[in-house]
């Protein structure tokens, strides 16, 4: 982690620590990616493989675990250590919950491909793209200690949360008029909601990573913009008032 310490397998264990959680934030970042690619070339078969992959997600979790478990009993950290061994804990439990969220998006693909295509997948994809660089923006700023890189990968969530409101309207406003795709369209709205939760994620691990540079929380407001839950839905044509 760039510190020196005097017992040379203390710093051994850190570095170790810290390449385990990057390569688990690669493992999270391919399965976002690949659950996507499946969701855009409607293939069943790679969604298959993506929901499977999740046990390796989940495994890496238990050894970033352990390894953490390990750290706090024998070495007693203090100071810049204990933050970033903390924070390895908590960054890999959201990294954990991502892998989850992208197999159930897998999982949704599978039976969304059973139905009807509908253009809103198109939307639920530029979505899925952005989370994909903000889970990439916050590795890169763990891996760089920078706690500005950090911020900014934070304030993308604002920009996924106004995808996700739009979509959220459109599709309710879209099953009043075409209940024949109703199924698809719910399918996606289950989708959209698992991308908005993975990119909470990121930016918890955002503010993590943030905290572990600078030993101080972010001050700013959290960037939270999703209205879905007042979202209103327009009535179809047939029903309206001035018939």
């Amino acid at each position: 982690m760039g510190n020196d310490h005097i017992i040379k397998s203390y710093d051994d264990e850190l570095n170790q620590l810290e390449t385990a959680l990057v390569q688990m934030g690669g493992l999270v970042e391919e399965q976002l990616t690949r659950a996507l690619n499946a969701l855009a070339r409607r293939d069943s078969s790679l969604a298959e493989e993506v929901k499977a992959s999740d046990a390796r997600v989940d495994a890496a979790n238990h050894d970033i675990d352990n390894r953490v478990v390990r750290l706090l009993a024998l070495r007693q950290p203090m100071a810049i250590d204990l933050r970033f061994i903390v924070g390895a804990m908590r960054m890999s439990t959201e990294l954990e919950r991502m892998g989850d969220y992208s197999a159930n998006l897998a999982k949704r693909t599978i039976a969304l491909n059973q139905c009807d295509y509908v253009e809103a997948v198109q939307v639920v994809l530029r979505m899925g793209k952005l989370v994909t660089r903000m889970i990439k923006e916050v590795l890169d700023a763990y891996t760089d200690r920078d706690a500005e890189h950090a911020r900014k990968a934070w304030m993308l969530d604002t920009e996924v949360d106004d995808i996700y409101s739009s979509l959220f309207r459109d599709i309710l406003n879209s099953m009043s008029v075409e209940p024949n795709n109703i199924s698809s369209l719910t399918h996606l709205l289950f989708m959209a909601k698992n991308i908005e939760r993975i990119g909470d994620h990121a930016t918890n691990i955002a503010e993590t990573v943030s905290f572990m540079v600078t030993g101080t929380p972010l001050l700013e407001a959290r960037p939270k913009s999703d209205t879905s839950s007042s979202a209103v839905v327009q009535p179809p044509a047939s029903l309206s008032p001035s018939e």
